[in-house]
């Protein structure tokens, strides 16, 4: 079998059969993984004919759009059209319905657009989608009249309010917003709200969700729809009260228990709202409706999920019954009709979660917030889930997203996600991709998007195969770019992507050219010379002291992750003693520097932590974002990544109700430094 057409097939499709590793050294994906990938990606590959084919059916497919393929113009600048013949004429219509005509310049361009925004485009009895992207995202001078700002992140399920009954929700998002402005804070980071599978109750990993589309709806607070009243009857109807207590009262969150209790109440408010109509309804009808196909479609995969799970089949979906394997089947429109009333409740519980993000970003901005809530996009759905059952033409079911070894795992990584397909999107005009966009923000004032790598190139790995065997896939990056650009103007959002790790060349500039902040953290800002001092902090990232996988500044100065490495099976115990010592140099070299800046008094972890909150705030970054763990100066981290359940991932609960955390004098002491660097950065 030629190597050469089998490496022009995944050329064509995408791959980038050779890459150079963490170590710097070239590498080759070998000929047996190219054809394992092209067969996972659905391109044939065993023999010689099977190649020819897949490579014609390729080339035809980049060569004869689709019509419903997307054409992208930059605003002020020409678009050429190269299927049409000069000075052909043109009808263009905006989303307000707004009509112009012209004609094609001589050269077969499409005159320059003014306004950003989503077009149909009518030319010689052929309709197109445009869409017109402006240079760049919104930047944080734009959106809030000022050069500098600092914000919090929080891990939204580890909030506490009072009658929460075990888990954060958005009423308590609202109350941190609330309280956080009064300091100064312009922003909110939240962890993940996208969709876990709802009927599986041990589901609660905020990155590998069913959907990207829509909302965890544990997460929901219903008193901010249905008011105070009928939720505490609901609660005593259906018994939840003393349950609640118990799990409101527990440091670490019990998610089976949590969902079982929620979910119960959902369907006791439910059942209520059934019963009672008037102007709710009507809202709620209007909900539905706006929904359209996609909310349609992500409930009756609930449905069909949970009842595959009750009769004790796989809830997976590319083991349903063919009938079943696809939204737009007969089979799943019967199913949908005969469960009316299941696909209702679900998309009632989405309306709620949905209130109540709306209801905090509100509050964020009704307090005097420039950005207000910042959500959080993770970087694939679960292969299982919604997203991927709803979208099949556009994701990827048969590779899951990883990474290539590097020196921290040698067997690479396999995070169980789907991806998106390039070939998927181009054709169906970059409708999943745009349509996840506007979902995330359509409550939110910024976004962040974890691993914005994967906007150029994802690490992908045939379905059961070791992360080792995989390759990258390539994605349109200018095109994506374009459409982030135009999604941030049309929702007056800021765009953070999270570049930490292998960054491909000159991507970073790219992302800095569109106004996507990086994220700079302060234990990775370090060089030859030690940790890199305020002013040499680029000004085109965000600066953060720690992250959601990182030890909290507490944590690394005690060596609080060194010693859950070995508890968690991660690192040998007997190397144990040898990371203490390597952290203790790391420790006076953060020291010095802060010495040099003149900004530790004491020697205590607390006198450090204030400073290196300092520090951070002194940056040039415009955005400074602050953990909530190193607010209140907490030990323990939110997540540790690696193999192993030991550490309490994503369980960790916040030691006080949002009302007092943010007042405690140690806490406010640390917000009123952060605010005050933060004034006097923005003064530089």
């Amino acid at each position: 079998m030629s190597d050469q057409l089998l490496a022009e097939l995944a050329q064509a499709a995408d791959l980038s059969i050779d890459w150079t590793d963490a170590y710097g050294q070239p590498q080759r994906v070998s000929a047996e993984a190219q054809r394992n990938l092209l067969e996972a990606l659905g391109y044939p590959a065993q023999s010689p004919e099977q190649i020819r084919e897949s490579l014609t059916s390729l080339v035809h497919r980049q060569h004869v759009p689709e019509d419903s393929a997307l054409l992208l113009q930059d605003q002020h600048q020409p678009l050429a059209l190269t299927l049409y013949p000069a000075e052909s004429l043109y009808r263009l219509t905006d989303e307000q319905g707004n009509i112009s005509e012209g004609r094609l310049d001589h050269d077969g361009h499409l005159p320059a657009q003014q306004q950003p925004g989503y077009y149909q485009l009518e030319i010689r009895d052929t309709q197109h989608a445009l869409a017109v992207a402006p240079s760049a995202c919104m930047s944080v001078q734009q959106l809030c009249g000022k050069p500098r700002i600092w914000g919090l992140t929080a891990q939204l399920y580890g909030l506490r309010r009072t009658g929460d009954g075990g888990l954060g929700d958005t009423l308590a998002v609202a109350d941190l917003a609330r309280h956080a402005a009064n300091y100064g804070a312009d922003a909110i980071g939240l962890s993940p709200v996208h969709a876990q599978f709802s009927a599986d109750l041990r589901s609660y990993g905020p990155y590998s969700p069913s959907s990207r589309l829509f909302f965890n709806t544990l997460y929901a607070a219903p008193v901010t729809l249905l008011g105070e009243d009928r939720v505490k009857r609901a609660i005593q109807a259906a018994g939840l009260h003393s349950e609640m207590t118990r799990l409101e009262a527990l440091e670490l969150i019990d998610w089976p228990a949590v969902a079982a209790t929620r979910q119960r109440l959902m369907r006791q408010l439910y059942a209520d709202f059934c019963n009672d109509s008037g102007q709710l309804q009507e809202r709620f009808d209007a909900f539905r409706t706006a929904g359209g196909d996609a909310l349609q479609q992500h409930c009756c995969f609930e449905a069909i999920h949970a009842q595959r799970l009750r009769e004790g089949a796989s809830g997976d979906w590319r083991t349903w019954p063919e009938a079943l394997r696809s939204p737009n089947q007969g089979a799943v429109t019967r199913f949908a009709i005969e469960h009316i009333d299941e696909l209702r409740f679900h998309a009632f519980c989405q309306w709620l979660i949905a209130h109540g993000l709306e209801t905090a970003q509100a509050t964020a901005s009704g307090a005097g917030m420039g950005i207000g809530l910042i959500a959080d996009l993770a970087v694939g759905a679960d292969c299982a889930g919604s997203q991927a059952w709803s979208r099949q033409d556009e994701l990827l079911p048969r590779v899951t997203v990883g990474a290539p070894p590097d020196v921290l795992n040698r067997q690479g990584q396999n995070w169980g996600v789907a991806a998106f397909s390039p070939q998927g999107l181009r054709q169906h005009g970059f409708r999943a991709y745009i349509e996840m966009l506007q979902a995330n923000l359509a409550h939110a004032g910024g976004i962040r998007i974890d691993h914005v790598m994967g906007l150029q190139r994802l690490w992908v790995i045939p379905q059961g195969a070791e992360s080792q065997h995989g390759a990258y896939l390539r994605y349109p990056l200018d095109d994506l770019l374009r459409l982030l650009a135009l999604e941030s103007h049309r929702h007056r959002a800021l765009v953070i992507g999270e570049d930490l790790g292998t960054v491909p060349e000159g991507l970073r500039d790219k992302l800095a050219a569109r106004n996507i902040l990086g994220t700079r953290v302060l234990l990775f800002e370090q060089d030859d010379l030690g940790f890199v001092p305020a002013e040499r902090w680029p000004g085109n990232a965000l600066a953060t002291t720690t992250t959601h996988d990182l030890p909290t500044i507490k944590g690394w100065l005690a060596g609080r992750d060194l010693e859950w490495r070995v508890r968690a099976g991660q690192r040998d115990a007997e190397l144990l003693e040898g990371d203490h010592a390597e952290r203790a140099g790391e420790r006076v070299a953060l020291r010095q520097l802060l010495e040099r800046q003149g900004m530790v008094s004491g020697g205590d972890d607390d006198a450090c932590l204030q400073a290196c909150i300092e520090h951070v705030g002194r940056t040039t970054a415009p955005l400074a974002l602050l953990s909530l763990e190193d607010a209140c100066g907490l030990e323990q981290q939110p997540n540790l990544p690696g193999p192993g359940d030991i550490h309490p991932n994503w369980r960790r609960r916040y030691p006080l109700a949002v009302s007092e955390l943010l007042e405690q004098p140690a806490t406010s002491e640390r917000l009123t430094t952060l605010d005050g660097a933060r004034r006097e950065a923005g003064h530089d």
